[in-house]
């Protein structure tokens, strides 16, 4: 069967969704390519639960609403969204900029929460890292610098026609926008990850150009008691690049966690 595509409306913000599956629901928030297509990884999920997998104001399909400024907006919306959803007991998982929405959202409020997945993400500054930069890579090495696997990005469509890269084109206006300067964290955020009380799981390619491995230790040891895994020979998109190992860890987490 294949997923539904709805338009719903929250905080007076139109946005595409895509949902799957029964059970309890996992909310999956994208990262900064946005969501244009339902992934093999979701459906692996939506065998065990609702997969659901919005797409961000101000990406693709969605809305661009005045009120968007910075994640913290987006945090709001999305617990908002599960408001409004009726949803309880949450599975959220987030890669990149949607892993620093979800640790916004969960700095906040876990009250809806059951269990937290954050993949790779973004929002926090590690001194003496060094880290990659979207917005000075052309699209090119964009592509080759989030895979470790090669042949994985030469398979990756450049977009057929205009209108996709419009897609293509807000999107990466819409990251610029929340993560122009300071580049891609909240300095903030550093000082409320402990308010997180869900478990919580944090994802990492062990050859990530973006968001190098080493942001990984930082984030667990800012969430209480948080568990750190890493995938080998993977770069910073573990949900595509290793997909059946990235199921396997989220399914096998939130498992233990029930």
């Amino acid at each position: 069967m294949a997923h539904a595509e709805t338009m719903e409306t929250v905080a007076g913000c139109r946005i595409r969704v895509m949902r799957k599956g029964e059970g309890a629901p996992l909310l999956f928030l994208h990262g900064a390519g946005g969501a244009g297509a339902w992934l093999p990884f979701m459906d692996t999920l939506a065998e065990r639960y609702d997969v659901i997998v919005p797409e961000h104001p101000g990406f693709g399909g969605s809305d661009t609403p005045e009120w968007l400024d910075n994640v913290g907006d987006l945090a709001f919306f999305y617990l908002d969204l599960i408001d409004q959803f009726g949803l309880e007991d949450v599975h959220l998982v987030g890669t990149s900029i949607g892993g620093w929405i979800a640790a916004e959202m969960a700095t906040r409020n876990c009250e809806k929460l059951k269990t937290l997945t954050l993949v790779a993400p973004a929002g926090i500054h590690v001194q003496g890292v060094k880290r990659g930069d979207m917005f000075t890579w052309s699209p090119e090495e964009l592509t080759h610098n989030l895979f470790h696997n090669q042949e994985i990005a030469k398979a990756v469509p450049a977009p057929a026609d205009e209108d996709e890269l419009l897609v293509v084109l807000k999107n990466r206006l819409t990251t610029a926008k929340l993560g122009w300067h300071p580049r891609m964290h909240n300095p903030d955020l550093k000082k409320w990850l402990h308010r997180i009380s869900v478990p919580t799981l944090i994802l990492w390619g062990a050859e990530d150009k973006l968001l190098p491995p080493d942001y990984g230790p930082a984030y667990r040891d800012l969430i209480p008691g948080s568990a750190l895994e890493t995938f080998p020979e993977c770069g910073h998109l573990p949900h595509v690049e290793k997909a059946n190992e990235f199921t396997a860890k989220v399914v096998n987490f939130i498992e233990g966690a029930a």
